[in-house]
């Protein structure tokens, strides 16, 4: 058999795969690598939706990569920006020239004499299968579909006469200035939008089933500015970066271990800006505990703002049926629109949805278990990111490349092929996310599971995965490793002899 194409496919070309690019070929300059992208743009998620007001639901000295500082201004940053940073780090390592676009992988399988995946990918223009070969698949894809969200099928809806729209796939050309605008949600995503649509819209109802905790925090970062003024940009960086790491540990261990004095202070704090005449208890009080669920951040109160001055409102009701002009309510209340945007969510597939074959078997990733939240119990040479749910996804990303680099290096010196992680004995089956929010628990039956003990356990813990993930001994008896005479390559050995003269 051939030598492989690439020591390494990295799989999406978003925040997560652009870092895990830089991370390779700083930490592993000697591999070979391409990334492949479905679409035909750098920038993930941040490129995909183009809904009024898109931003990050956390700060950018937490979200923005380790080894690059975020020096903007707003520290709770739009789309736009967060995309020009993305590609701009792309463009500065040469990374852009890297990927190859276009190409969404449906499938990988991999072959155990040769040590090799071999990696399906749809050309989504010509609909042509670009077939390629690697050592190593590092998938970089995300969590969520790239081909839809989630909507659930509303009564009446095909009667209603104005525009039905799903934020992720917004239209370019919508105009919504003085219209009647009914968003459908209360989460991330619906709390950006209210505000946003409200600044031209006539006006702008956020219709909930249930409240969800709403948070303000400021969209400027004082301490942040003032530290880059007095210090080297990556020292002030990294000093805001490790304040807000704590805070955001601190607060949500605050949250796990009393639950109710957090909660109390949230909604103090949203009585605070709304006054003592709205309804605060019927419109932002949630029936369970601070991060049961993500919370929504909402940047210099913008969403408290337009409610206060009626630009906006919030209904706490369910839908009876939508209407020819709108939505009836279980209530007996109407709701008028001309455009009614389903705020309701995403759908989540595993490994961005490709199909996983490992010696002509099919993979089934509920059958399997998560390894230190990285790699899949009995699935060889494949690393996936999956960010944390109570903080930035960008700090488990940068851990994990940097496990998957110490991995990939350590297997050179060493001469092994191939590597994965084997249970000997009961693990223990907990759900791979524990969060209650409904995009999570519609497909956590689909999902791997995770054990009850390291180094199966999925830990939500930046400081614990420190140490875990860029310390931890490798050959802990869990990680199995081989070598294949057949996987053994010119090329292969020169890198080996690279890094071990390292």
């Amino acid at each position: 058999m051939r030598n492989p194409d690439f020591d390494v496919l990295i799989v999406g070309a978003g925040l997560s795969g652009i870092g895990a690019a830089y991370h390779l070929q700083e930490k592993c300059p000697g591999k070979s690598f391409a990334i492949l992208e479905g679409r035909d743009a750098i920038g993930g998620t941040w490129d995909i939706f183009r809904y009024p007001g898109i931003r990050s639901d956390s700060d950018l000295h937490t979200l923005g990569y380790n080894f690059k500082p975020w020096e903007e201004r707003k520290a709770i940053a739009d789309g736009p920006a967060i995309l020009k940073y993305v590609r701009e780090t792309a463009e500065e390592n040469g990374i852009d020239k890297r990927i190859r676009f276009n190409h969404l992988v449906r499938k990988a399988s991999w072959d155990s004499p040769s040590a090799t995946w071999t990696v399906e990918a749809e050309d989504a223009k010509s609909g042509e299968t670009h077939t390629l070969t690697c050592r190593f698949l590092y998938m970089c894809a995300g969590y969520y579909s790239y081909e839809g969200g989630y909507k659930p099928d509303f009564p009446g809806e095909e009667t209603f006469r104005g525009e039905i729209v799903h934020p992720q796939k917004w239209p370019e050309d919508l105009d919504y200035k003085d219209k009647k605008v009914v968003v459908i949600g209360s989460g991330a995503t619906a709390v950006t939008l209210v505000p946003e649509m409200a600044k031209d819209a006539a006006h702008v109802t956020m219709l909930q089933r249930s409240p969800t905790y709403v948070v303000s925090r400021p969209a400027e970062d004082r301490l942040a500015i003032k530290l880059r003024k007095l210090l080297p940009s990556k020292m002030a960086y990294g000093l805001t970066r490790w304040r807000n790491v704590l805070f955001q540990m601190f607060f949500y261990n605050m949250a796990r271990k009393r639950p109710e004095k957090v909660k109390e202070r949230i909604i103090g704090l949203a009585r605070q800006e709304l006054g003592p005449e709205f309804d605060v208890d019927t419109h932002f009080t949630p029936r369970y505990n601070p991060w049961d669920q993500r919370l929504c951040l909402v940047p210099d109160s913008d969403l408290f703002a337009s409610l206060k001055e009626g630009s906006s409102s919030v209904v706490t009701d369910h839908i009876e049926t939508f209407t020819e002009s709108g939505i009836q309510l279980k209530s007996g209340a109407t709701l008028d629109a001309d455009i009614i945007v389903t705020a309701t969510g995403l759908q989540l597939v595993f490994l961005g949805g490709m199909d996983v074959e490992i010696d002509g078997a099919p993979l089934v990733p509920s059958q399997t278990h998560g390894y230190r939240g990285i790699m899949f119990e009995g699935v060889p040479n494949l690393a996936s990111t999956f960010g944390y749910t109570n903080a930035s996804w960008t700090l488990k990303a940068d851990l994990t490349a940097d496990f998957v680099t110490r991995l990939l290096k350590f297997m050179d010196r060493k001469g092994y092929s191939e590597v994965r992680p084997v249970a000997e004995g009961e693990v223990g089956d907990e759900p791979w996310l524990d969060f209650s929010s409904g995009y999570v628990t519609r497909v956590m039956e689909q999902f791997p599971k995770q054990g009850t003990e390291t180094p199966w356990r999925l830990h939500q813990n930046y400081l614990k995965d420190i140490f875990l993930l860029r310390h931890a001994n490798l050959e802990d008896g869990v990680l199995q490793f081989r070598t294949s005479e057949r996987a053994k390559s010119p090329r292969s050995v020169e890198s080996s002899d690279a890094v071990a003269a390292e």
